[in-house]
């Protein structure tokens, strides 16, 4: 039976909850001896030499914690030093130039994109070969990166459906899809868009139930790619945010979730890691229902500590969180790695200061402060309109912070100020990391309805790589507008200048020959033929024709029955 020495703190042995036992009375009153140097001295001697040990353990099992009040001084925690591992920002050659092309191929690299074509084309063959009817030939990167470009635009421009974009003679037709790509190879290749090779995912299907199966399967192969960018092109600055982010589906693929405080309330849950200076997403996972890698701590605990890669990121950073993660464990083990780390917290979590005397109450003034400093936790408490509870390894409790409340009094609204804990000024000033990185992807995002649920994924990746190719343009130049960038993006993936030329006079619109008359009488009729842009873009068709507009410089056919030439001027 191992025995406690002198060097044990009372904390370490009363943890064990374990029934105490001595091979001898002398080694029973040295073991208490150490006890008592740390009873209480107001407990009734007599009374606690009755108990039994086991008992008289359990009963001092939890110090004499008391919440103090602002006006006592809490110690300063030593500051950690910020080593990151690279310097931070943008990690590209400050010579280089790059637009919003160059900048999302850093995360959609066309080895990543011809990775994709080889498993869409895949599963287009799997789908031709069990009786789909569809035209289709193999996507190229180029094509791919067109249809990047069609599905951003379609998030710049709201549409109630998808063959609304390709819509002719309507008041609100949009001409430019249909200058890309038809409709029905839009779609044949949204129905077929992979990640992952179709005779792989079969594989993987057949390990259902078992420990094997990977629920992400489908979606992997490019994530990992994604992450592994988001990692290696931007180095984040010190302050960090850890929060979910939900990317809307209620298809039943047994990992969706339902989380009523988010304003989308259904969907897949990721746990993202993000700068809070801009809302860069550094890292992310996606959660499958099941923690598979379970170390015993519960999920908040791993999902945290799986997002802190040391090696990657350095030491020193500081890393906020809400009351799902924080618990006095997992901010400990943080600080052993050389991470800071403040949130707010759950009063019934695991050692946690509870019916500590000197308490906040229901009654208690607005901007009341409590503290309590438990080595190097400090558990602050602070009424606002309410109770809020927040625990951290890097601040003080209070340092003399304020902040301004309005409030009524005789029916006059004013505005009083009102003491603020340093923990909580921190918590709002850096937390809102993930929530600006959510407020950036929901301005331009590629969501939209879709049939398979991997395919949302797909589209909240292109939102994460546009977004943060946004951040790391912000960064090195500044003179874009979100709006602007997207535009310049669209317009470059899809191979067009984002300006259309201005219209000419009407004069200069006249059929002329799409070649030079050749003087081969016999191949005058054939010479110069070119597809007719307004019959592939409003019916499908690939008709040919000698005749093009002076002006417009594209081919339109001329005939008695098929007047294309007069239809497409119509719309100018």
């Amino acid at each position: 039976m191992a025995h406690c020495t002198c060097e044990e703190t009372l904390e370490t042995v009363l943890d064990s909850e374990e029934e105490f036992t001595f091979s001898s009375e002398e080694e029973q009153d040295e073991e208490w001896s150490h006890f008592e140097e740390r009873l209480d001295p107001a407990e009734d001697e007599n009374d606690i030499d009755q108990m039994p040990v086991a008992k008289k353990a359990r009963t001092s099992k939890q110090p004499a914690l008391t919440w103090k009040a602002e006006t006592e001084v809490d110690l300063v925690p030593q500051t950690l030093r910020f080593v990151p591992a690279r310097e931070p920002g943008p990690q590209l050659w400050p010579t280089d130039s790059y637009t919003p092309l160059s900048l999302f191929k850093l995360f959609f690299t066309e080895n990543a994109v011809s990775t994709l074509c080889y498993n869409t084309n895949a599963q287009a063959a799997r789908s031709l070969a069990r009786g789909r009817k569809y035209k289709w030939t193999d996507v190229s990167v180029s094509e791919m990166y067109r249809y990047f470009g069609l599905i951003f635009y379609m998030g710049m421009v709201k549409l109630i459906s998808i063959k609304d974009y390709w819509r002719q003679g309507s008041l609100f037709s949009v001409p430019f899809p249909a200058t890309i790509m038809s409709r029905d190879r839009y779609r044949t290749i949204s129905w077929n868009m992979h990640m992952s090779h179709p005779a792989e995912d079969k594989e993987n299907d057949k390990k259902k139930g078992t420990n094997e199966y990977d629920r992400l399967f489908r979606v992997k192969p490019l994530m990992d790619t994604i992450r592994l960018a988001c990692k290696t092109i931007y180095h984040p600055r010190r302050n960090l945010a850890v929060d979910e982010r939900m990317v809307a589906c209620k298809a039943n693929s047994g990992m969706t979730q339902y989380m009523k405080a988010k304003p989308t309330k259904w969907g897949f849950k990721l746990f993202v890691l993000a700068d809070s200076s801009n809302g860069y997403t550094v890292d992310f996972s996606v959660y499958t229902g099941k923690n598979n890698t379970a170390t015993g701590n519960g999920l908040p605990y791993d999902t945290v500590m799986s997002l802190l890669d040391r090696k990657v990121l350095g030491s020193g950073y500081h890393v906020y969180m809400d009351n799902f993660y924080t618990s006095p464990k997992l901010l400990t083990d943080m600080l052993e790695m050389k991470y800071g780390a403040c949130g707010t917290y759950r009063d019934y979590r695991k050692n946690s200061p509870q019916n500590a005397p000197n308490s906040l109450t229901k009654n208690s003034p607005r901007g009341s402060i409590r503290w309590i400093r438990n080595g190097p936790l400090v558990f602050v408490k602070w009424m606002d309109t309410r109770e809020l509870s927040v625990c951290s390894t890097i601040h003080p409790a209070y340092t003399g912070d304020t902040v301004q409340r309005r409030v009524k009094a005789q029916d006059t609204w004013s505005l009083k100020t009102f003491p603020c804990p340093a923990p909580v000024t921190a918590y709002n000033q850096y937390m809102g990391g993930v929530d600006l990185s959510d407020q950036l992807l929901q301005y331009y995002t590629a969501q939209h309805k879709t049939l398979k649920w991997y395919r949302k994924i797909f589209l909240h990746f292109l939102d994460i790589a546009a977004t943060n190719s946004y951040t790391i343009h912000k960064e090195l130049y500044g003179n874009m507008t979100h709006k602007e960038f997207m535009e310049q993006l669209i317009a470059e993936l899809c191979g067009v200048s984002p300006k259309i030329p201005q219209k000419r006079a009407s004069s200069d619109h006249v059929p002329v020959p799409g070649a030079p008359l050749s003087t081969d009488t016999r191949k005058v009729a054939s010479s110069g033929r070119r597809i007719c842009v307004h019959c592939k873009a409003a019916h499908g068709k690939k008709k040919q024709t000698p005749w093009k507009c002076q002006a417009c410089d594209v081919h339109l056919c001329l005939q008695l029955t098929r007047n294309c030439f007069q239809e497409w001027h119509k719309s100018l």
